[in-house]
């Protein structure tokens, strides 16, 4: 090989086809070399020192080399660093092994882009059309009962992609997937801090391959209908126009869709104007919906007018995204299962993770055999998906939730490695009318474009019906239930304007009875009955015998639409004022 003079931008690597070239910002004051090594040694081969060229930015260039061939570091001031920018690295292939990097056990490697994307292109799915599934590369599939053959994977998400879709979901968030440092003193098993953030993770890939890994699962979900989002909390100390040219390098390289960033870290106004960014979902993390969801949940007053907004409230424009749960807290059976959190086994006495969870165990703390309270948790769980799904915010659900995955109480597993933190897909068989009701319920949003409206809501007439886009009701119809001890809700989506029906949605979040007055509906049309909180989706609707109000029992919802009224009634599906569980027997 042949040393020449390199080119200080763009930083990190770059081959072309008769060389490479290595560019990195040293401060002046110290001592830089380049390393290279045959690849799989740990021995350095050659040894080059760079000196500053322009500012602090030192750059060569190698001809006649062979990328496949080398591996490379930098060393500075007689310690061994990772380029910044290095593509892959090789030495981490197998997850939770301690290499050192003084030893030179890890290098980075000259990365080749020479994969066949078979057309493949990113896939614009409209903001208000996303249903979204967060989840954790390894912790999704690395349970046994996962039942995949590249567990805790990115070909562990592949092979359950069909399942993805068969749910509804076009949209999966995933949890860091870049190269960090998994061995500390507790295990870092969710990748936040610092990292080599344009490096896919070797051990999330079953051949040790992270780019190739990444890029096959990013492909396999664009086939499949499903957009790829990758979180991407840089740390602090992360360079500015580094964390710029790592989300390009991403969407460029790897196809990827969107991603989830921290405000208070990268500049949003900088990542919304590069013209490179203008088609990518740019997201951050707001728990206003959370807070105000869980807390209408388990039955807090006060609540009426921030859940009428967060009902209407539209996400694209904010760049944010409605869940009730993620990773960070409580899953939603442990949500209705426990009454305070119980990180005892993180090794830090239980002062880890949010103190305020806004839970509500339904009477007894943790698992329980009480018939009683197993319905009630059961039925606080549907009512948390009916809240999340019927919205008008883009929702996102925790990988598991749809089957009632558990944590043990623990809402901070940042270091659970362990089946406390990966997803157990045992619940999917025990809980299988949850699962079902989910894809049903999700199913339902999509058939119903009022419920997904591509601008927010606005509460008037505008398609000069008579009936205003959506509006609030209660014992009185046309009334908002505005008392603070409030606890029930009535939402009116008027179709009219999408050309599909109008839907009713009753909330009683209470633990008393309510009844709602019903707004008229023009002649020959009823409302009829679609899903309970009891009963999950109908088949069936069924005719209301009351036009007029709606009996709705403590801590359920139902959901109205408007049809033609048909005639003859078989004696299944009797008239009905309220549906209780004999009824459904």
């Amino acid at each position: 090989m042949r040393e020449v003079q390199g080119y200080p931008l763009p930083l990190g690597v770059q081959i072309s086809k008769d060389r490479v070239n290595f560019s990195i910002a040293v401060p002046a004051d110290k001592d830089c070399q380049l390393l290279l090594y045959r690849t799989g040694r740990k021995k350095p081969c050659r040894q080059f020192d760079m000196k500053p060229m322009i500012g602090e930015v030192r750059c060569i260039a190698l001809e006649d080399i062979q990328p496949g061939d080398y591996e490379y570091n930098y060393l500075i001031n007689k310690e061994v660093v990772t380029d910044p920018y290095v593509k892959a690295i090789a030495g981490k292939e197998r997850w939770g092994v301690k290499k050192e990097l003084s030893e030179h056990e890890i290098r980075g490697r000259l990365q080749m882009s020479d994969y066949d994307w078979e057309g493949d292109h990113t896939l614009q799915i409209p903001y208000h059309q996303v249903i979204a599934y967060s989840l954790h590369i390894r912790g999704f599939t690395r349970h046994p009962s996962s039942k995949v053959k590249a567990k805790g994977t990115f070909q562990g998400v592949i092979e359950k992609l069909e399942y993805l879709k068969d749910l509804g979901i076009n949209q999966i968030h995933c949890m860091p997937v870049y190269e960090f440092e998994e061995c500390q003193i507790y295990r870092n098993y969710w990748g936040y801090g610092a990292g080599s953030y344009f490096a896919p993770k070797s051990a999330y890939s079953a051949d040790g391959d992270g780019a190739r890994g990444l890029k096959d699962m990013v492909k396999a979900c664009h086939r499949s209908g499903i957009e790829v989002v990758l979180e991407m909390p840089f740390c602090t100390a992360a360079d500015k126009m580094m964390m710029l040219e790592c989300l390009r390098y991403y969407v460029m390289e790897y196809h990827i869709d969107g991603f989830i960033l921290n405000p208070f870290v990268v500049s949003m106004e900088s990542v919304h104007a590069d013209p490179f960014l203008k088609n990518t979902k740019i997201m951050e993390h707001e728990l206003g919906f959370q807070t105000v969801m869980r807390r209408f949940l388990k039955g807090d007053e006060g609540m009426i007018h921030d859940v009428i907004y967060w009902l209407k409230h539209h996400s694209k424009e904010q760049g944010i995204f409605n869940y009730i749960t993620d990773q960070n807290g409580f899953t939603l059976n442990d949500l209705v299962s426990y009454d305070a959190k119980h990180n005892e086994e993180n090794g830090e006495h239980n002062q880890d993770g949010p103190d305020y969870n806004y839970s509500w165990n339904c009477g007894a703390e943790g698992p329980s055999r009480k018939k009683a309270v197993m319905e009630l948790r059961n039925h606080q769980m549907f009512n948390a998906f009916f809240l999340l799904f019927l919205a008008q915010g883009t929702p996102c659900m925790l990988a598991g939730d749809e089957f009632g995955n558990s944590q043990k109480g623990n809402n901070n597993v940042y270091c659970q490695d362990n089946p406390i933190g990966w997803t157990d897909w045992r619940g999917l068989e025990k809980k299988k009318e949850l699962h079902d009701f989910v894809k049903e319920l999700i199913a339902f949003r999509k058939s119903h474009p009022i419920l997904t409206p591509e601008r927010e809501l606005q509460g008037i007439d505008l398609s000069c019906c008579g009936v205003p886009d959506v509006s609030y009701h209660g014992e009185e119809a046309w009334q908002i239930p505005g008392e603070v001890s409030s606890r029930q809700l009535g939402v009116y989506y008027s179709g009219a304007q999408t050309k599909s029906e109008d839907c009713y949605v009753a909330y009683n979040m209470h633990w008393l009875e309510h009844v709602f007055a019903l707004p008229a509906l023009p002649k020959g049309y009823g409302w009829y009955v679609k899903a309970t909180t009891e009963r999950g989706m109908l088949d069936v609707p069924v005719l209301l015998k009351d036009q007029r109000k709606l009996e709705l029992k403590e801590r359920s919802v139902t959901v109205l639409t408007a049809e033609r009224i048909v005639e003859v009634e078989t004696k299944k599906n009797e008239n009905i004022t309220t549906l209780t569980d004999d009824q459904s027997s």
